[in-house]
């Protein structure tokens, strides 16, 4: 296998145009906790492939994850990769698994990244099963998927233009910035108010590092939260997964047909 890792994901890619028939995508979709349903309303999947068979991919850790990627044929004649399976930071494969699937979108010919997440939140008048447009993040990882002397700028890292989309298909949804700690713990109470100090909105596990992999790829990015619990100390109750993967359900069909009619319109 490859060491570099543009390599293995033109390898992913042409695994993935191999299996499914369609030797490009124009728009990938990251889905998170809780937003798995709208790959059935995006349009009509065409081709499945078990994650775990693609080069550098590999089987989900996470209860509720999906571990499959979908090649999605929308209305509009477009094709829509749909990544199932994500990798964590938590899980300790390295960051270059975490931003492997981003990478292997690109490589398919995605333009447009579509990026997912169950997190938590710091307002308290989002309560849980309210989506949240991602306008800017703020990684907490201490790392980045960009290797060596690779300067690249996130100024406009979440695009303006889709998230205006966003806005025509739903004009009461909120924007706040998201913070990406490591995991796979929750963040303490402490954590969290410095979170909220240094301008975060929402907590989580996931989409930091796959965003600037994302702009490092030439992709536009548009983020998606979805609120499935208060965080630590704003909460008054202790969290836990059951708590998220609940949240999930009770909004699925409603953000899920939020996101695709979002889709329809990029």
């Amino acid at each position: 296998m490859t060491n570099d890792p543009f390599d293995l994901a033109r390898s992913a890619a042409d695994y993935i145009a191999e299996k499914t028939g369609v030797e490009r995508h124009d728009t990938a979709l990251v889905l998170g906790s809780g937003w798995g349903g709208a790959a059935g309303l995006i349009g009509e999947t065409t081709a499945s492939v078990d994650a775990s068979d693609i080069p550098g991919f590999s089987a989900p850790a996470v209860v509720g994850h999906v571990g499959t990627i979908r090649s999605v044929l929308t209305p509009t004649g477009k094709r829509a990769l749909v990544l199932g399976a994500r990798t964590h930071f938590y899980e300790g494969k390295g960051v270059r698994a975490v931003v492997h699937g981003v990478r292997t979108a690109a490589a398919t010919g995605a333009k447009t990244l579509v990026l997912t997440n169950g997190c938590g939140g710091l307002q308290e008048r989002w309560t849980p099963g309210t989506p949240v447009l991602i306008s800017d993040h703020i990684n907490l990882t201490a790392t980045s998927p960009l290797e060596g002397a690779t300067f690249v700028d996130l100024t406009d890292l979440y695009s303006a233009r889709i998230r205006k989309i966003a806005l025509e298909v739903d004009p009461t949804l909120d924007s706040g910035v998201y913070a990406q700690f490591t995991g796979p713990h929750y963040e303490t109470p402490a954590e969290v108010q410095y979170a909220k100090r240094i301008g975060a909105d929402l907590v989580g596990m996931s989409t930091a590092l796959e965003a600037i992999a994302a702009r490092h790829a030439g992709m536009e990015v548009f983020g998606l939260s979805l609120v499935t619990n208060l965080a630590a100390g704003i909460s008054p109750v202790p969290l836990s997964h059951a708590e998220v993967l609940e949240a999930g359900q009770a909004a699925g069909p409603r953000i899920s047909r939020l996101l695709a009619d979002i889709v329809a319109k990029l």
